[in-house]
């Protein structure tokens, strides 16, 4: 047990919340290392001359946190692998890496991707790509140093619904939905500083944000996405910088936001100063009626929409929207995180978009989406699951006793790759969905695609018991 006492003078917020940010701050600089043992409650409140209820508070906001764990009768210990130089020494280690391999094996059916389906996309893409190569040689032989508005413009269609358009100024073309996400929050935050997110999402943002120093306040959501109450318990407890959302298609719940929570989300964040960081690549595809948030507050939500799911993932072209005079600041952050924008990426996307052919290529994706969605509805008739006929995946609920990680395995052994629930976690959770998502726009063999799915419909009717007897 250490005599640590929190330093509290000059921290900000309520008293547990002070003791709390106080707690975590020694962790990450290893003055309070894995698995030391933190004051009992009864004593630090001797010490610091408060009430036991604010230490009881502050021990819950750190576990909240991750970063204690205990029980009554045991104590309060900080958790292992948390303090910045163990996290340096190996930051794979640290589960930043999700649990989907970097290289598949090969022979496997991949149902865990949602890259845009196949449709003979290359074709005009690489009419495209050999026009851009005659016509701008100077521009490929040299770095990217100049803005095009035709790129901005590009942007500002893409990005735009119904009668509602960004204004182009405001607009810088990315490498893709990820990186801009990335770029972003760099831009509006640093090290130690929290972005919220949900318990389950696409993950990869949030290991981004703490592979660059970040912390990850995670809040509650429901069928229809976040919880605007929870949203505002997050800010008022732990004062975070932006709130990652995907408004419309959530990755891998399929929630699609009300448009009354997207107003009192934006009225929270704007009370509390937080910015909104606001991922449409699937809105685009479901093209719902619902206001974006950039729309219900363009002062202080950045809007990202790209190429990947919709057209083509192998060009990566995406642009963001920023609030009045921060796309300035965005485009200097995102060449230094990532070293710049290739002309020919830019170029491209572009061109893709201004001709209408994005707009055509995304219209055969979603056709094929639809067809495969319909197989899937038809094969995983009877059981619980989430799908939308424009998304390229469901989100299915196991049955007893099947296990999210036991079910990926068996669906491996057979030769289908498929992603289990802790693939979107995006911080520590004890929560348990037993879901997997199920992912059908790879490859262009639609019957390729119903046998693979008629083998997992046949380990979910088997149970895990032939499961095991087999292996």
């Amino acid at each position: 047990m250490t005599s640590w006492i929190p330093e509290i003078e000059n921290r900000k917020g309520p008293l547990y919340v002070r003791i709390a940010d106080s707690a975590e701050a020694d962790i990450k600089v290893g003055k309070l290392v894995a698995d030391t043992k933190l004051p009992p409650q009864r004593d630090l409140a001797y010490d610091l001359g408060v009430t036991i209820g604010t230490i009881t508070r502050a021990y819950a906001l750190l576990r909240e946190r991750g970063l204690v764990n205990g029980e009554v009768g045991r104590g309060t210990y900080v958790q292992p692998g948390l303090a910045s130089n163990q996290n340096l020494k190996d930051p794979i280690t640290a589960n930043f890496g999700g649990t989907r391999s970097m290289s598949p094996p090969p022979g496997k059916l991949r149902f865990d991707t949602t890259a845009a389906a196949d449709v003979g996309q290359s074709a005009a893409i690489g009419q495209l790509m050999m026009e851009i190569a005659t016509n701008n040689p100077r521009e490929i032989a040299s770095y990217t140093r100049v803005l095009s508005p035709d790129w901005q413009e590009a942007g500002r269609r893409w990005l735009a619904k119904g009668d509602w358009a960004p204004e182009a100024s405001s607009i810088i073309p990315q490498l893709g939905v990820h990186a801009a996400i990335t770029a972003i929050i760099a831009a509006v935050s640093g090290p130690g500083d929290r972005i919220v997110s949900e318990h389950l999402t696409y993950s990869q943002v949030a290991r981004s944000a703490m592979l660059t120093g970040r912390q990850i306040a995670l809040v509650d959501s429901d069928e229809n996405g976040i919880l605007p109450e929870d949203f505002e318990r997050v800010c008022v407890r732990e004062h975070p910088k932006a709130a990652f959302i995907i408004s419309s298609g959530q990755n891998p719940t399929l929630a699609v936001l009300p448009e009354s929570r997207r107003r009192e989300i934006a009225d929270i964040a704007r009370r509390y100063n937080v910015w909104l960081i606001e991922d449409y690549i699937y809105g685009g595809m479901i093209d719902d009626d619902i206001p974006l948030l950039a729309q219900i507050a363009p002062d202080r939500t950045f809007l990202a929409n790209g190429l990947s799911k919709s057209v083509a993932a192998g060009v990566r072209g995406a642009w963001v929207a920023c609030p009045v005079h921060f796309a300035q600041r965005v485009r200097v952050t995102q060449k230094l995180v990532t070293g710049g924008l290739p002309f020919v990426l830019a170029e491209l996307a572009s061109r893709l978009v201004l001709s209408g052919v994005a707009h055509e290529i995304r219209g055969k994706v979603i056709a094929e989406i639809q067809a495969r969605e319909a197989i899937a509805r038809r094969i995983f008739a009877g059981h619980d699951f989430r799908s939308h006929p424009n998304m390229p995946f469901i989100w299915l609920k196991l049955p007893e006793p099947w296990l999210s990680g036991t079910f990926k395995q068996a669906a491996f052994n057979e030769g289908v790759l498929i992603d289990d629930e802790d693939e979107f976690k995006a911080g520590r959770s004890d929560r348990v969905y037993h879901r997997v998502r199920i992912s059908f726009s790879e490859g262009t063999n639609r019957p390729a695609i119903e046998e693979g799915m008629s083998t997992l419909r046949r380990l979910l009717d088997d149970g895990p018991s032939a499961y095991i007897g087999v292996s």
